[in-house]
């Protein structure tokens, strides 16, 4: 069978996207069918320079902290609006729900968002095999990551029921009214 020039374009400007917004080499080689090598070469010619090494996030834990969990909470309420209403699925829904994320947040890709696009991926691989799921806060109605195997009868989300070591720095704190913003 014969590689299609166009198929193989497809897939360097879906690898071009993800790396513009902060995709680890890993995240790359799972989401298209380009080489190691060529993925290598890729980003280094859009960065500058190697892909960072280390292995990828394996935890649920790091989504149920205060302030990733609101910000992987935003994240996936625009993923699943879009997958209920624009009909896109797969990568593709998570890099526009992650665009739509950052615009939200007002970071950048290469800024210190606090949700990485290969964490996003990651939460929706949990959310997926039901590691993690989504529950609506008795207070305030949003829609949170929670352990699936957690009780969550009552449940208050990390907004209404704040952690009392939460948000002790002043950028904390503007975040975290930045995000109540968004959620409610």
């Amino acid at each position: 069978m014969s590689k299609s020039v166009i198929n193989e374009s497809e897939q360097i400007q879906l690898a071009i996207q993800m790396i513009n917004l902060g995709a680890r080499l890993q995240l790359l080689e799972s989401q298209t069918t380009l080489s190691r090598e060529r993925l290598i070469k890729l980003y280094k010619e859009i960065k500058g320079m190697s892909p960072p090494k280390g292995m990828l996030p394996f935890s649920t834990d790091w989504f149920l902290t205060w302030q990733p969990n609101i910000h992987s909470s935003i994240f996936v309420n625009i993923y699943y609006f879009l997958i209920d209403h624009a009909g896109i699925e797969g990568i593709v829904a998570i890099m526009k729900a992650y665009k739509l994320y950052l615009q939200q947040v007002g970071g950048e890709p290469n800024d210190d968002a606090v949700l990485s696009l290969t964490r996003a991926w990651t939460l929706v691989r949990f959310l997926d095999s039901k590691m993690l799921k989504t529950q609506r806060c008795s207070c305030c109605g949003g829609n949170f990551i929670v352990n699936a195997y957690d009780l969550h009868e009552h449940y208050q989300c990390n907004l209404c029921h704040v952690p009392s070591r939460a948000g002790k720095t002043k950028k904390s704190r503007e975040q975290a009214l930045q995000a109540a913003a968004l959620i409610a």
